[in-house]
């Protein structure tokens, strides 16, 4: 990324809402329940899986974690009612984990109880590093009682996740989404350089696919991708042992391409009404982006 990119991506938070929101489009469903069920309906009939997270996280209250915890059951129950192929991803700190870590095992555990008895399944997302103990902790926690109905997130940029990893296989069966990550993390606790990330990232993936975890392998990188797929062939999987994971109105047509090619993917899929820090976060980390919203401010056509 030019350094020019760079300031470009980082004015992004000073832009309008409108403008933002018009070319954020791209990357969230809409503000609405609705939204979310009509963007996996268009997914599934292309043969892709989804998974559908209610936008909004850091929350400052208990009011406002079981506001979340609402609408959380709502797209549960959405997803039961239309038949969609998808799954719940959740923050854990919108669900109160900064605030209380019981009161945030309440909430996912009310969470998980729906989940199972639909025979579906909650992905608790990993956040910025004051959370990651305890996110892992509550995972291996809630994974007894839940079995393959909870996953959790792995992080290739932080040092930590090779053991955290092999902690998790000592300690039982697992499903990983195995990304990148996107938090801005002390520099000694995390690798900055995109060709060690890389690295970290295979490496990871390799020694979970060894041990016959389940993996979801979120990247839109083309070297992990195809580090992935040579893996894949190699060790001859079968399709409904790993999947693969991409965000929403990101590189549709390599998207298109890993389906077409007989590989299960899925989308993550965000909406609600807490769009625009989201949108903000995606624009920042796609500085081409960034850009035509700066040349559409200034009336810029070339």
């Amino acid at each position: 990324m030019s350094f020019f990119s760079k300031i470009i991506a980082a004015t992004i938070p000073l832009v309008p809402r409108p403008i933002v929101g018009y070319f954020a489009r791209p990357y969230i469903a809409g503000e609405t329940l609705e939204d979310g069920v009509r963007v996996v309906r268009e997914l599934n009939a292309k043969g892709i899986m989804a998974t559908m997270d209610v936008l909004g996280e850091s929350v400052n209250s208990r009011e406002e974690a079981l506001d979340m915890r609402r609408q959380c059951e709502q797209v549960l129950h959405a997803i039961n009612e239309h038949k969609l192929d998808a799954n719940l991803s959740i923050k854990p700190t919108q669900l109160g984990l900064a605030i209380d870590t019981a009161f945030f095992e309440e909430n996912v555990r009310f969470l998980l109880d729906i989940a199972r008895g639909y025979d579906n399944f909650v992905r608790l997302d990993m956040e910025d590093h004051p959370f990651t103990d305890s996110t892992l902790e509550m995972y291996k926690v809630l994974r007894r009682d839940y079995g393959h109905h909870v996953g959790v997130v792995l992080q290739a940029y932080l040092h930590r996740t090779e053991d955290d990893l092999k902690d998790l296989i000592a300690d039982g069966k697992t499903n990983i989404r195995l990304c990148k990550g996107i938090y801005v993390e002390p520099v000694d606790i995390s690798y900055r350089d995109r060709k060690k990330v890389q690295e970290n990232f295979n490496q990871i993936l390799d020694l979970g696919l060894r041990e016959n975890i389940y993996i979801g392998i979120a990247t839109h990188d083309d070297v992990l991708l195809e580090h992935a797929l040579r893996r894949i062939g190699e060790m001859d999987l079968k399709r409904e042992e790993y999947e693969f994971q991409m965000l929403l109105g990101v590189r549709e047509k390599r998207r298109d391409e890993i389906v077409g090619t007989g590989h299960r993917l899925r989308v993550y899929v965000p909406f609600g009404d807490q769009w625009y820090a989201y949108s903000t976060r995606r624009l920042k980390e796609n500085p081409s982006m960034a850009m035509h919203v700066m040349k559409a401010i200034f009336g810029i056509n070339k």
